[in-house]
């Protein structure tokens, strides 16, 4: 993620600012990728910090236009969670929007949303046809430990949820394209597999114990669904770690050239090696303060031939060139 400059003075911004330092109110635009100092803000930003641009006075953003059902605002936490939630969401749709996905320029659908607080029964989080469904639950710390401790899972955000069923959706228009299924299948596997059994299965009797030389995690070793979906989660988690050092003024002798976007390098592997890099710095800078790797994962060289694959669909973009 970048860092943005100040429209109205000095100093820089961070993504989810919603004033300067000098307390002027800003709002970012998506379409520009630049903070504004004046209205039309979202209706949102009263309600869950939203701190982007309206298209008119009284009209919700680009993101939150997306969420077609809000969660319900009289269960406890609701609306804290919902903006951590929405906060994850802007973040993604930039993420994204870097390979022109989901913005204008977009011919195909974007994302509908259904934010789902949590009463005493969990909501499942996934996507059907284009919709995605999130628990906003879960930007609550307590819980998302709680569940990654449970299932054994070596990272949970809430970031990481929403790059992970947004893939479930890419993957889903994608396969909409008649050039894709085929390339999929040959990489992947074949999806067509029956995929309640599968889950079955993985929960039931876990991995195979040689999952670690074909997936990143042990839920991609489940079906090539799940493959696919956090394998894009984690060509995003290691673009955007990479974008997010260099924007913030740090370098490194792997970064091939002074100004380097990761986002725009069409070398899959060279993006893969230099990101690579960068967390195995990053995670030795954590063990310094005795906190957890930021990037705990071991990659493959299967595993490395599907970051490549991703790569090459998702920077085509949303026109698939």
């Amino acid at each position: 993620m970048r860092v943005f400059a100040n429209p109205v003075g000095g100093g820089s911004l961070w993504f989810d600012n919603l004033a300067t330092a000098d307390g002027i109110p800003v709002a970012y635009d998506p379409q520009a990728r630049a903070f504004l100092p004046m209205p039309p803000f979202c209706v949102n930003r009263d309600i869950i910090g939203c701190n982007w641009i309206a298209p008119e006075e009284g009209a919700f953003c680009r993101s939150c236009a997306m969420t077609a059902v809000a969660p319900d605002v009289s269960i406890p936490n609701a609306i804290p969670n919902w903006a951590q939630t929405e906060a994850a969401k802007r973040w993604l749709l930039d993420n994204l929007g870097r390979w022109h996905w989901f913005r204008p320029e977009d011919p195909g659908a974007p994302p509908s949303f259904h934010m789902l607080a949590e009463g005493p029964t969990p909501v499942a989080m996934g996507h059907v046809g284009g919709v995605v469904t999130i628990s906003v639950a879960e930007a609550d710390e307590v819980l998302r430990t709680t569940r990654r401790e449970a299932l054994e899972e070596p990272y949970r955000t809430m970031i990481g949820h929403m790059r992970h069923e947004v893939a479930h959706m890419l993957w889903w228009r994608l396969s909409l394209r008649a050039d894709f299924l085929e390339a999929f299948r040959s990489v992947f596997g074949d999806e067509r597999a029956d995929y309640a059994a599968a889950l079955q299965r993985h929960y039931g009797d876990g991995p195979p114990a040689d999952w670690k030389l074909s997936h990143l995690t042990t839920y991609a070793s489940a079906h090539p669904h799940e493959d696919w979906a956090e394998t894009a989660a984690h060509l995003l988690h290691l673009t955007d770690i990479t974008d997010s050092v260099i924007a913030s003024g740090l370098s490194s002798q792997h970064f091939p050239y002074s100004g380097w976007d990761p986002y725009s390098e069409p070398n899959a592997n060279l993006l893969i090696r230099v990101a690579v890099s960068v967390v195995t710095g990053i995670n030795h800078a954590n063990r310094s303060m005795g906190l957890p790797d930021i990037y705990p994962f071991m990659l493959s060289d299967v595993a490395q031939r599907k970051l490549v694959f991703v790569h090459e669909w998702l920077r085509r973009g949303a026109h698939g060139r």
